[in-house]
């Protein structure tokens, strides 16, 4: 297995955690913390799009979509499960 598929996969968990926090922050009115978030949000997605685009054939291009795809389900039930209390407040 080439590291780079695990170097995606942790990416899209990192980028869907962090977007579940983002909605939770939105949900809470807590404007300054979801436009910091929103901006790393973006980041991460050009980043990796660039990347994916400028470094790989089409067939491993492939298994680093399909490696982050599956990153970005396991960031996001752990970024539901997720507590964050403090973060929460206004």
């Amino acid at each position: 297995m080439d590291y780079y598929i695990i170097i995606y996969f942790l990416v899209g968990l990192l980028q869907d955690f962090v977007i579940a926090l983002y909605t939770r922050l939105v949900n809470k009115g807590a404007a300054i913390s979801s436009a910091v978030l929103s901006t790393l949000i973006t980041i991460i997605n050009l980043a990796v799009i660039y990347s994916i685009l400028i470094r790989f054939d089409s067939e491993k291009s492939i298994l680093a979509i399909i490696a982050y795809a599956i990153g970005n389900g396991v960031g996001t039930f752990i970024g539901v499960k997720f507590k964050i209390g403090s973060l929460m407040r206004k």
